[in-house]
């Protein structure tokens, strides 16, 4: 099947809308300025407020979904499907477990390197897979299994990366990069709770994707923004970074913006690119295929260590690359991408063919869910 145009342009935006989405966070992280009130310069570490950049860029997805739900209905012959009124709320608990862990993931990445916090976030696998099974009810094919456990094995590589590396890196304390490389697979234990959530009880409404990324959004860019009032009076001592040592002083980023506009370009970058990631991610599903997807999400990986390493964010390690092909092994194992390989081969043709049947009979609902039309609900891609 060869590419039409448009498609290798949402395939390309959707892999480096995705790749921005990390880097010009860790950015943000790397810069140096004055605070308020002639504090000296010190290193912008304000998690919290990164996060709430992120769900701006979600909260727009909705006046995307509206933009072109206008432009559809002016059509002779309107061809998008809004979905049904459904009950906002239903998105609530998902915003939470969302705001919660992209929080802790902006914690993290301030004390790790960015290819470690976008390799760690494949340990997702493990708990949606477990979580599926404790509170779904689905069964895992063997396949799943396997891949499973070869995620847990990419994890285990990636992180004594981080540990020999420790030694010899003058951005980070080893102490601080084994705290965020437990703090990133802490979120994907919060994460996996979110897509069950969704899973058990908004998928069923077929919502749009765009206007339920929009929804939970507008929930953790208005709760979160909330709670950056008593967030400013909570002492923490030492794990903030910010001279008040406070859990988080939105205040002391504002002006450390105004100190360093570059820091302002960085956080524009990530609210931008990740409404850009969501639309071009469920684009390319509705486009080409939810395989497809994956292949490229797994790309922006590399990406991502590739451009750290120009830069000179980190320095190369032997046990990283081989932590990511384990870890991409892992994902398509789980994923399903061996399938159309092994169905190439006469003599497993039959017996790939007998799994999807039994997957399909004890998960009902589940391949539509990964290969439907579009409609798939994207969880949190930042």
């Amino acid at each position: 099947m060869t590419w039409t145009k448009y498609q290798l342009f949402l395939a390309g935006l959707m892999l480096t809308t995705g790749s921005l989405n990390t880097l010009s966070a860790k950015w943000a992280d790397m810069f140096s300025a004055k605070g308020c009130h002639d504090v000296p310069e010190h290193a912008f570490s304000h998690p919290f407020v990164q996060a709430v950049g992120m769900f701006l860029g979600e909260l727009s997805c909705l006046a995307v979904f509206y933009i072109l739900l206008c432009h559809d209905r002016r059509r002779p012959e309107p061809t998008m499907n809004p979905g049904p009124s459904f009950n906002p709320l239903l998105f609530f608990a998902p915003a939470m477990c969302d705001m919660t862990a992209t929080s802790i993931m902006y914690v993290a990445l301030n004390m790790t390197s960015a290819s470690s916090f976008q390799m760690l976030r494949g340990a997702v696998i493990i708990f949606t897979g477990l979580l599926s099974v404790a509170f779904l009810g689905r069964r895992l094919a063997p396949s799943q299994w396997l891949g499973i456990l070869t995620t847990i094995m990419g994890l285990v590589i990636v992180g004594l990366s981080d540990f020999t590396s420790g030694h010899a890196d003058d951005k980070h304390k080893l102490s601080d990069i084994i705290t965020g490389d437990l703090l990133i697979i802490l979120a994907q234990v919060i994460v996996s709770v979110q897509m069950v959530l969704e899973e058990k009880f908004v998928y069923k409404h077929d919502v749009h994707p765009l206007r339920a990324v929009g929804t939970e959004g507008f929930f953790g860019f208005f709760v979160l923004s909330l709670l950056l009032i008593p967030m400013y009076f909570i002492p923490v001592g030492e794990f903030s970074d910010n001279p008040r040592h406070v859990l988080e002083d939105a205040l002391d980023a504002f002006c450390q913006i105004g100190h360093q506009p570059l820091i302002l370009l960085a956080l524009l970058g990530n609210t931008v690119s990740i409404a850009f990631f969501n639309f071009a991610g469920i684009s390319v599903t509705k486009e080409i295929s939810a395989t497809t997807r994956m292949v490229l999400d797994s790309l922006r990986t590399l990406v991502i260590w590739a451009v750290s390493l120009a830069l000179g964010w980190e320095k190369f390690q032997g046990l990283q690359v081989l932590g990511f092909i384990v870890l991409l092994v892992g994902t398509a194992l789980y994923n399903g991408l061996h399938r159309p390989l092994l169905a190439r081969i006469p003599c497993c043709a039959a017996m790939v063919a007998t799994t999807e049947e039994e997957g399909d009979e004890h998960n009902p609902g589940e391949r539509e869910r990964l290969l439907g039309d579009g409609r798939v609900q994207a969880a949190d891609e930042s």
